[in-house]
């Protein structure tokens, strides 16, 4: 039955690839980033203090931009993140940058959104190790964060409008304007010339089969060794859904900004983008590239960086 099962996933897998690459050059499907966002900024202003303060950690040492290095990426550059006391996660940070326009949060898809999302980092004991009690007690205590949430919010500091103070600062962490954006909008010359063959690459070779969207991914789950299983420890969805044909399902992640966020994959594995289009070709798409091809298509990912959130260039008082 599993043997079934696995057939029929990978034909499935062949049929994407195929229905998607032989109709990528007739329909766009990659779409630009909004040059706005709707958010509430006050809140968004007090939910960035919350992101950057230690305070939320268990020993007031590790605060959520301690993983989240927001003018690097969005991720730590770390193979696995170190939280409170040095522990080591068991798993590679994913950028926050743009998460809004991911269909669920983390690898395992465990968050069905960003409010589901934020008090897995606080409260894991790997990470921040707090309890959401002390939580609201220390946030509380402290008379800016009191001042701050009885302005903005009728009962003051609860646990939902923690949430919500940093939900509203991560949907403002979303990064238009890339040299990519500006092509699709018509600017021919917005990338070179080696980057759009690149991007020709990308979509004939079958990497568009997952990373589409206006998040260049982050909106379905795929098999990590689709062509050629990888020796994983981690097991993916199925860790959540117990369910076999879910082993070694993760989420598509964002390609956006991805020149900044290496190392690449959920174990934090390779160091280059050259290194991660090589074994993304030959485990997924089940090719080898030449190196000019490779070369080729770094230059188009390197196109999928965009500006400085708005938001992180505007100074605040702690």
């Amino acid at each position: 039955m599993n043997n079934n099962r696995s057939n029929q996933y990978f034909l499935r897998q062949v049929f994407i690839i195929f229905f998607i690459t032989t109709t990528a050059f007739a329909i766009e499907l990659i779409t630009p980033i909004p040059l706005t966002i709707d958010y509430h900024k006050e809140k968004a202003d007090l939910g960035k203090k919350l992101f950057f303060d230690p305070l939320l950690s268990k020993d007031g040492t590790i605060s959520c931009a301690s993983c989240h290095i927001l003018d690097e990426g969005g991720d730590d550059n770390r193979a696995f993140s170190i939280g409170i006391g040095g522990r080591e996660g068991s798993i590679n940070a994913p950028t926050v940058l743009n998460a809004q326009f991911n269909f669920r949060q983390f690898w395992d898809g465990r968050a069905k959104d960003l409010h589901t999302q934020v008090l897995e980092p606080i409260e894991n004991p790997l990470e921040m190790a707090n309890k959401r009690k002390v939580l609201i007690q220390t946030i509380d205590q402290h008379k800016g964060y009191s001042r701050a949430f009885n302005n903005l919010y009728d009962q003051g500091v609860t646990l939902d409008n923690i949430i919500d103070a940093i939900v509203e600062f991560e949907k403002a962490l979303f990064t238009p304007n890339a040299p990519f954006d500006d092509y699709l909008r018509g600017r021919q010359d917005a990338i070179s010339k080696e980057a759009e063959e690149g991007y020709m690459l990308f979509k004939s070779k079958g990497c568009i089969a997952c990373h589409n969207g206006m998040n260049i991914g982050g909106n379905l789950f795929t098999k990590f060794g689709v062509m050629t299983q990888l020796e994983l420890q981690n097991l993916g969805r199925f860790n959540i859904t117990k369910a076999p044909e879910d082993k070694f399902l993760f989420k598509v992640p964002s390609l956006r900004n991805i020149a900044k966020t290496a190392p690449y994959f959920h174990m934090g594995s390779i160091d280059t983008l050259e290194g991660a289009v090589r074994l993304m070709a030959k485990y997924q798409l089940g090719i080898v590239l030449e190196e000019e091809e490779v070369a080729k298509i770094v230059a188009f990912l390197e196109t999928l960086s965009g500006e400085t959130p708005y938001i992180l260039r505007r100074s605040y008082d702690r």
